[in-house]
């Protein structure tokens, strides 16, 4: 069955923890004013998204288990959202992580790295490269080694544009994505800290033929192609509750500009809309922002 959009990456479930007061502060009590157990994760955030949106979705990566599992299954029934490509594994709680926010601030905690230490078992799945036949554009989350090359060759071999999110300027994601949206954590990390930010974009521009916006959290955006100079947009404003899923949901509003053949500055435009949005609200897997209040938003 073909599906708009194809997505490849972290699908877990996250323990978030809205906190009345000030973030936490050593050895002084904090009250919750709410907590969730929702689907989180680059992929599976940016999947609720887009089904907000009206898109169809197939989402395939971070394995399932016992915890995480039944969340999903339950979380996404009515949703255009397909969990058929899923491994589920008996043996294994699934994926989770837990979030404590305040306002502008928050502080994500769980068990990444151990995927990754000598030993582990693999906790991931290799695309299936009918999935990306089946699909029109797809996203691809940059974690899991050989299943992510090996998902962003098959997108290459079957023409399927795809958006990507911190990938470095010599990477092969980076040089055959439709999108790579660059966030503050990926300009100010190891390779790039002694480099202007105009030294940066230069890079990523010239080392892809995509779109390459750089993210800034409240400040301005900076996007543009090869050969192009920058451009800059500000972010719209609005009254924050949450910054958790802000960055996931700005990538579910580049596929879905993606999707529908934006041009480049109404793409920027349409995925800063739902970035807005989504911070504006919490949760924001049960109030994800939707086509008419996107419009809304960039009509004002």
């Amino acid at each position: 069955m073909n599906h708009e959009v194809y997505m490849h990456g972290q699908i877990l479930g996250t323990h978030s923890f809205l906190l009345k007061g000030d973030f936490l502060k050593p050895d002084e009590y904090s009250e919750i004013k709410a907590k969730f157990f929702l689907p989180g994760g680059e992929t599976g955030t940016a999947a609720t998204v887009l089904s907000s949106l009206g898109a169809t979705v197939k989402i395939d990566g971070t394995h399932i288990g016992t915890e995480v599992a039944p969340l999903l299954r339950e979380f996404y029934k009515d949703k255009t959202v397909d969990l058929s490509s899923l491994y589920f594994d008996p043996d294994y709680e699934g994926l989770m992580d837990y979030v404590v926010i305040a306002g502008l601030v928050r502080s994500p905690m769980g068990v990444f790295q151990s995927l990754y230490e000598d030993g582990a078992k693999r906790r991931w799945s290799m695309p299936k490269e009918q999935d990306i036949i089946d699909c029109t554009v797809a996203a691809i989350d940059p974690y899991f080694i050989e299943a992510t090359q090996e998902t962003a060759e098959l997108c290459v071999k079957h023409n399927k544009p795809f958006v990507t999110i911190d990938c470095r300027h010599d990477s092969y994601l980076h040089k055959h994505c439709a999108i790579n949206v660059v966030s503050k954590e990926c300009t100010c990390s190891e390779q790039y800290k002694d480099k202007r930010i105009e030294e940066i974009y230069e890079l990523l521009t010239d080392n892809t033929d995509g779109l390459v916006i750089i993210t800034r959290g409240e400040k301005e955006m900076l996007y543009g192609r090869k050969g192009q100079p920058m451009k800059r947009m500000k972010p719209f404003s609005v009254e924050v509750k949450s910054t958790l899923g802000a960055g996931d949901t700005f990538k579910a509003g580049c596929v879905y500009g993606l999707l529908h053949a934006m041009n480049d500055d109404e793409l920027v435009r349409f995925a800063s809309a739902c970035s807005a949005i989504a911070i504006s609200r919490f949760p924001l897997p049960l109030n994800p922002p939707t086509i008419e209040e996107v419009n809304s938003l960039l009509s004002d």
